[in-house]
């Protein structure tokens, strides 16, 4: 297998886009050696983390504001697909799963640090197996009008085949009808039987 370096610049990434696209490139199996660029610490922190677990070698160093992530993948990543396909399993546990959201701001605390938090989510989603639906319930639903700040990622799920059911009680209370863009109007019948059925059902709220 021939194994070459390879440039990731994440400079400007909002997480978890750093540490997904990282998480990409060692799991080809293709790379020895990586080397990730990155403008925050969190970014810094998250991807170090991430290699390591992945039992990576990580060399850091700063520079003009920025850090290099050096990364060396071991041997065994590299010749053994076995290894790159276990990882990639990992990455599926998200199929089939039932996501059952019912505000539309991640946490407890600042909401504007929920809503970012709450797009991090949904672009983590996007980057793996889709879950089988997203179910959205009283605020929640404020996630799947105009103006929501996720409505590219639902659209991403929704065309790899999640499927997205809204609660239209919710939407009449909230007086969003008319501005729904994207999902199924449900009910709570509709709705519970997805809670009860074989799926494993994940609470956001």
């Amino acid at each position: 297998i021939p194994v070459s370096s390879k440039l990731l610049d994440c400079r400007g990434m909002a997480c978890p886009l750093p540490v997904v696209e990282t998480k990409k490139a060692v799991e080809t199996g293709n790379d020895k050696n990586i080397l990730v660029i990155v403008d925050n610490a969190a970014a810094r922190e998250n991807v170090s983390r991430f290699a390591a677990n992945a039992g990576c070698r990580v060399d850091v160093t700063e520079k003009d504001s920025c850090w290099r992530l050096e990364i060396t993948v071991p041997d065994s990543k590299i010749k053994n697909k076995e290894a790159v396909d276990g990882n990639k399993a990992g990455a599926e546990t998200t199929a089939g799963n039932v996501y059952f959201i019912t505000t539309n701001s991640l946490g407890q605390g600042s909401a504007d640090l929920g809503e970012v938090l709450m797009k991090s989510l949904l672009v983590t989603l996007t980057q793996q197996e889709p879950p089988a639906a997203l179910l959205f319930l009283n605020t929640g639903v404020y996630l799947t009008v105009e103006g929501s700040p996720v409505l590219e990622q639902l659209r991403v799920l929704a065309g790899k085949g999640t499927e997205i059911l809204v609660c239209g009680t919710c939407l009449n209370y909230y007086k969003l009808n008319q501005r729904l863009a994207l999902g199924a109007v449900s009910n709570m019948l509709e709705i519970n039987t997805r809670l009860t059925g074989p799926h494993k059902i994940i609470t956001i709220g």
